[in-house]
């Protein structure tokens, strides 16, 4: 059994931290919403009301948070407070350069930074069946891998920077292109006479359905946009591609075409809305 602080238990970190306590470990918990500190200790976690002291006696810290924001004032908290010696697990959707400063404050202090960001949303982290990508210190890594794999079946060391990060934004690239080139090819199909379900049908059955396709056709299907993602929080991620590609060179059209639309689905108050409201709003631009 290993003790363990989990640093922000929200739509994500929570069940992350609930599947930890399940596989048998001690973990306690903070954020600093107190609706997710209740959620918590119903959940059975152990909720810490001052983060400091905590960091003090927990060899084993995650955090799952919103942004570089967030990452930055954790990051201070766990140099200041963390002991030498302890392995800190960040797995948050951030820039690479907020993940450098936070892994060279924490190596500075002797404590090893790994980035395991997940691949999935919130219910699949229910689910446990989240994809993790680790990079960092080979060693820290050896000592807790195990932990990975109770979040899902895949989990992949990829190096020993910021390897994890890029991966992270290279998958969500995909993920968003994916929703836009959907959005273009549902109001061709459709402008051209095609039934909407017709169209599924034929898309469900292509080269093109993808595990990410399969997964959110249901909903799709019949114009349901409940968020798994939002809009807001897909332009934050789409802002962190488009920057990580701008620092290495890398051109990024399709990109830079996503984030206009969901730009412009924001702009028609679907901010709040699933990020894949793209197609509802290409079909509102077709000519008639």
């Amino acid at each position: 059994m290993k003790s363990i602080l989990f640093i922000g238990v929200g739509k994500m970190g929570l069940p992350m931290a609930r599947h930890l306590r399940a596989g048998g470990h001690a973990v306690s918990a903070f954020d600093i919403a107190p609706a997710r500190m209740a959620l918590a200790a119903e959940a059975g976690l152990t909720p810490v009301a001052d983060v400091a002291p905590a960091l003090l006696v927990a060899p084993i810290v995650f955090s799952s948070l919103p942004d570089d924001a967030a990452l930055r004032v954790v990051s201070r908290q766990v140099a200041n407070h963390a002991q030498p010696g302890t392995v800190w697990i960040e797995t948050s959707t951030v820039s690479l350069e907020a993940s450098r400063e936070a892994a060279a404050q924490a190596r500075a202090r002797g404590i090893a930074c790994l980035r395991a960001p997940v691949s999935g949303n919130a219910t699949m982290a229910e689910r446990a069946a989240l994809s993790v990508f680790v990079s960092g210190d080979p060693a820290a890594y050896a000592s807790i891998k195990n932990l990975f794999t109770l979040w899902g079946p895949q989990q992949l060391y990829l190096g020993a920077a910021e390897e994890a990060r890029v991966a992270k934004l290279v998958v969500n690239q995909l993920i968003v292109g994916t929703s836009t080139l959907l959005a273009e090819a549902l109001a061709l199909g459709e402008g051209a006479g095609l039934d909407r379900q017709v169209l599924w049908n034929v898309i469900e059955a292509s080269a093109i359905a993808s595990p990410i396709v399969k997964a959110k056709a249901p909903l799709l299907r019949v114009d349901d946009y409940t968020p798994t993602f939002t809009v807001v929080q897909m332009l934050k991620d789409v802002g962190l591609i488009r920057g990580a590609a701008a620092a290495c060179g890398a051109s990024s059209p399709v990109t830079d075409v996503a984030a206009a639309a969901l730009e412009a689905a924001l702009a028609n108050g679907a901010g709040g809305e699933d990020y894949a409201v793209v197609i509802r709003e290409a079909r509102g631009k077709r000519p008639r």
